[in-house]
């Protein structure tokens, strides 16, 4: 090997041995903060609201009742927004992460380098997906959580403050962009990157409203993990 290859060669690879260093770290610090529990707040609180925590393999929603006696939240996200304007749907699923990839990624086969890039190094802003549901049933990826009035009031809170509202208080609808005939998007708060992931606000939302949840997760198997202990 000549003295200029070895000049070029060697830096390239302490960059490529310093990247895998830092992912590995990175996968490292993820699986053992995801498997800390942070436990119920309240172990024994009334069985006053039923919500859950779904997975789709690789994103986390919080679902709850679109209304109940604490919050009607078909008036903050009116079922005119989603295409099928479907008002039988009794359920309503939150899921907050990067614009940019919600939008312009509706597929996996439509990933970009430059849309992961952005998403993942605070370069982006934020959307709030919500989709309308059906009734649900418990499975490995669906799990039901019971939350007293006041954990339920907190859950509320929390989804709220992620939203951008208008200067009239209505959230800021993005509209031409669903998946589907029932979900819609908004306006959100907050910056998407690897150390905060839609998994992460999905953990936060279960810290806030005094559920069990992982020290810190950016995938939603850590959150799942927690669960089928």
């Amino acid at each position: 090997m000549s003295i200029t290859l070895r000049k070029i060669v060697k830096p390239v690879g302490y960059a490529v041995g310093a990247l895998l260093g830092v992912a590995g770290l990175y996968v490292g610090t993820a699986f053992v903060l995801s498997r800390i529990t942070v436990p119920k707040a309240q172990p024994q609180t009334p069985r006053d609201v039923l919500v859950y925590l779904h997975s789709n393999g690789v994103h986390t929603d919080i679902v709850v009742p679109v209304k109940s006696p604490q919050m009607d939240w078909s008036q903050l996200l009116p079922y005119r927004n989603i295409p099928s304007g479907d008002t039988s749907l009794p359920y309503l699923a939150f899921g907050w992460g990067d614009k940019g990839f919600y939008l312009d990624t509706p597929t996996w086969a439509e990933l970009k380098f430059s849309t992961a890039f952005v998403a993942a190094f605070w370069l982006g802003s934020s959307a709030m997906h919500t989709t309308y549901l059906p009734q649900l049933e418990s499975g490995p990826d669906t799990v039901p959580l019971y939350l007293s009035h006041d954990e339920y009031a907190r859950l509320i809170a929390y989804i709220k403050k992620g939203f951008r509202y208008d200067a009239d208080g209505r959230a800021q609808h993005i509209k031409g962009h669903s998946y589907g005939q029932d979900d819609a998007f908004y306006e959100a708060h907050g910056v998407y990157s690897f150390l905060y992931t839609c998994n992460t606000w999905t953990n936060n939302a279960l810290k806030a409203s005094g559920q069990k949840a992982c020290l810190w997760t950016p995938a939603e198997y850590g959150i799942l993990y927690q669960y089928g202990k």
